[in-house]
């Protein structure tokens, strides 16, 4: 089930399915990391070539991507670990 900010809510997913989750978010880290890195060339190369606005709002996008996926990630995986620890 997801909220208004598209977090999952991961207490209602069973021990498979929060598995597979964490499976499915570890595969997309390098595609990630491709995608903040391609935001920072932009603006990079923007900043030195005279841009204004454009590097900051390139820079402040690839930070907010890489926070949630970390954050998403971690959530997961402290479910994952509070789930293990009752058993």
């Amino acid at each position: 089930m997801e909220n208004p900010l598209g977090t999952k809510d991961y207490t209602h997913l069973t021990l498979e399915e929060l598995r597979a989750e964490e499976k499915k978010l570890k595969s997309q880290r390098i595609p990630m990391a491709i995608f903040v890195g391609f935001l920072v060339g932009i603006a990079i190369y923007s900043a030195t070539h005279n841009g204004a606005f454009l590097p900051v709002i390139l820079m402040v996008a690839a930070f907010i991507i890489g926070r949630n996926a970390a954050n998403k990630l971690k959530n997961l995986q402290a479910e994952i670990q509070r789930r293990n620890s009752t058993f």
